[in-house]
């Protein structure tokens, strides 16, 4: 007897071993309960042909049971995922529970009467042979596993009916360990004269119908069938995050493509360093017009030939769990042989790329002239800032020398001529607001106020429309942050989106100090202009919960170049 159930429960492993090596992570997780636990009963029917005392048979029982009780249950619920038909979270969770009583009866065995009544052990020919009389708990066990039953081959017949998307062979295949298990519960599988129980046969028949189940299932589901082979096949890269922004992930091949994606971690909000502002500005691109969701990303070849560089395709979509939006997935599709073809066809006319360049060079100006021009004109409505877009200017090219000198935030040169370039169009959205709110000779009402506050995202909107097709990604990535958040705080009570302390770009952080200082020594229309004492007071006691602590050192070096600045102003 005992070689038998010790056969029965080697091909038990095998058979574990072979879906454990082709499992796959879209696989059914109710498969891997059934290759989990009848192994685990097939050790309870080796053990119970080798015990010598009734207590040993009893644990038997107990682990036999294992399978007995949840066995059917997973092979329920697979067969419901298999068809398609959702069994709601409640309904699962209370047929656990109910398999779960059942199994807590089982361990009453050998103390209370419940499942097992009358039961006896004795060693026959050698063989060991436990007699029972069963309970009323035992008889609840029958009928659950006639209800499994019942219920599996239902859906087996409505899929078969209805659902022309569940392949037939699949729905063969279930019903084979939908029945014989129930079959062999009631003994229908029995050899005469033989004291071998073949439940635990039966169990490792459904473990091999379930393997050749595996070996096909995925295939017949295309979303997940179709992401892998794209991902494999292109080269793909994915990275997820939240509406919040904050990182949920990547695969290899992204972080392959975005080094910085090692320095951060889950849940943390992406775009707080330099190094992210590329990326950070595909997703706030995207979030102003989820149609605008195409750019290009390079990856340049670390021995600097240009010829091995890749080109990337990066695609900003939702990110869904379900029918749910959840947040952002941005992917990355290598398209360097394209592009590197039309770039061999440019370097066949050379004289026109370098005609085009000189043209393009020309409209940059024009645009350029065309922007400040623009933000002049929404400063010539404004009666109460003249002069406002040239003061700040000097303002921020002041601040970023003395941050550059300082050298603590390390920023580089480029991004550094990009905010001071950026500077004059911090207030371009103004060009939406009413002139009666814009022109007013005194303070706003709070009615007129919210509707003043609408100048930052609409600045940023109309920075992203102006800047549409421009290749110089970094510029209009600080130009719409310089725009959209030059007023928020750093303690969070800042609009338009109440970002706090580093989710506010640097940007948007140092033009807040130059927009504030200006407000502050200029006269407008419903105060005079501060000294320089008390602006420098504001400034000063508004570090850390207005503005960035970390400028205040930055700051405390460029005050008396600003001061000398003002001062030389005919009128402030």
């Amino acid at each position: 007897m005992y070689v038998f159930y010790g056969v029965v429960l080697t091909v038990s492993i095998i058979f574990s071993a072979i879906y454990i090596y082709m499992w796959h992570k879209h696989f059914d997780i109710n498969f891997t309960l059934v290759f989990t636990l009848v192994p685990i009963a097939c050790v309870g029917y080796l053990l119970s042909s080798l015990v010598t005392t009734l207590e040993g048979a009893l644990i038997c029982q107990q682990i036999i049971y294992i399978g007995g009780s949840f066995l059917q249950l997973f092979i329920v619920l697979s067969i419901y995922n298999l068809c398609q038909i959702n069994i709601p979270r409640g309904v699962r969770t209370l047929l656990f529970v109910i398999c779960a009583i059942i199994y807590s009866c089982v361990l009453t065995i050998g103390r209370r009467d419940i499942y097992y009544k009358n039961i006896s052990f004795a060693v026959v020919d050698g063989e060991p042979v436990l007699t029972r009389e069963y309970g009323i708990a035992h008889t609840f066990f029958y009928v659950l596993v006639c209800s499994f039953l019942l219920a599996g081959i239902a859906a087996i017949i409505y899929s078969w009916i209805r659902k022309k998307d569940v392949p037939r062979r699949i729905l063969l295949l279930l019903v084979i360990p939908d029945v014989i298990c129930v079959l062999s519960y009631f003994r229908v599988f029995r050899i005469e004269n033989s004291r071998l129980d073949l439940v635990s046969l039966v169990y490792v028949i459904a473990e091999f119908t379930y393997l050749l189940i595996a070996h096909r299932v995925n295939l017949y589901d295309v979303s997940n069938t179709a992401i892998d082979s794209y991902t494999q096949e292109q080269k793909a890269g994915y990275i997820s995050f939240d509406f919040r922004l904050r990182y949920l992930g990547s695969n290899d091949i992204a972080k392959e493509l975005v080094p910085e994606l090692a320095d951060i971690r889950t849940d943390e909000i992406f775009g707080n360093k330099p190094s992210h502002r590329r990326i950070r500005h595909f997703l706030d691109s995207f979030k102003v017009d989820d149609k605008n969701n195409l750019f290009v990303h390079t990856v340049h070849d670390p021995d600097g030939n240009s010829d091995a560089d890749r080109i990337y395709n990066v695609i900003v979509n939702y990110l869904y769990d379900g029918n749910r939006k959840r947040g952002y997935i941005i992917t990355f599709v290598d398209d360097t042989a394209n592009k590197k073809y039309i770039q061999l066809l440019d370097t066949y006319n050379e004289k026109l790329q370098k005609e085009v360049e000189r043209k393009t060079r020309h409209i940059v100006e024009m645009h350029d002239n065309l922007i400040m021009s623009l933000a002049m004109m929404v400063e010539s409505r404004d009666n109460s800032t003249g002069g406002h877009i040239k003061r700040t200017s000097e303002g921020v090219r002041i601040l970023i020398d003395e941050i550059t000198k300082e050298g603590k935030l390390a920023l580089p040169a480029e991004f550094c001529a990009d905010i001071i370039k950026a500077a004059p169009m911090h207030d371009l959205g103004k060009i939406a607001v009413d002139d009666a709110v814009l022109r007013k000779p005194g303070r706003f009402t709070d009615e007129e106020y919210a509707k003043m506050k609408c100048h930052a995202s609409e600045g940023a909107r109309v920075i992203h429309e102006i800047l549409l097709h421009t290749d110089d990604e970094s510029f209009k990535t600080v130009a719409e942050n310089v725009a959209h958040y030059h007023h928020e705080r750093w303690d969070g009570s800042g609009y338009p989106e109440g970002l706090k302390e580093e989710a506010i770009p640097i940007e948007a952080r140092i033009m807040a100090i130059a927009d504030v200082y200006d407000a502050l020594v200029s006269k407008r229309v419903y105060k005079e202009a501060f000294d320089f004492e008390k602006a420098d007071q504001i400034i000063t006691e508004g570090m850390g919960a207005q503005f960035d602590p970390s400028l205040k050192a930055a700051y405390e070096r460029a005050r008396p170049r600003l001061e000398e600045y003002y001062g030389s102003l005919p009128e402030k």
